[in-house]
């Protein structure tokens, strides 16, 4: 047990931290086991269905700081492929434009 105030305090923070985490990593666990659920049970519509919730759990955990970003992109590969060899229709993700940034005014400073 800590003695000092600012270890007690992070010992405080880090169980916090680790009841927020858990959560975000029983969220694609979760995911992952009913994509793999949808995969065993043949039906395309819930297998896209699932494959984008599994996708988006990854892409949370990857925002937070839960998993590494390669492991995310590793594993939404093997999703991606799993549900391609399951005969799931691949949907194509519709990206947003990239916000055009206004022209630069040029100004003329008078001395």
């Amino acid at each position: 047990m800590p003695i000092i105030k600012s270890a007690k305090k992070r010992v405080k923070v880090a169980a916090k931290a680790n009841v927020r985490n858990s959560h975000y990593r029983r969220d694609v666990r979760d995911a992952l086991k009913a994509f793999e659920k949808a995969i065993a049970g043949g039906k395309a519509a819930e297998i896209a269905k699932t494959e984008a919730a599994a996708k988006k759990a990854l892409d949370t955990a990857v925002k937070k700081a839960i998993i590494h970003k390669n492991k995310a992109a590793r594993q939404k590969s093997q999703l991606s492929a799993k549900a391609k060899s399951a005969g799931a229709k691949v949907a194509k993700s519709v990206s947003k434009p990239a916000a055009k940034k206004p022209a630069a005014k040029k100004t003329t400073a008078k001395k």
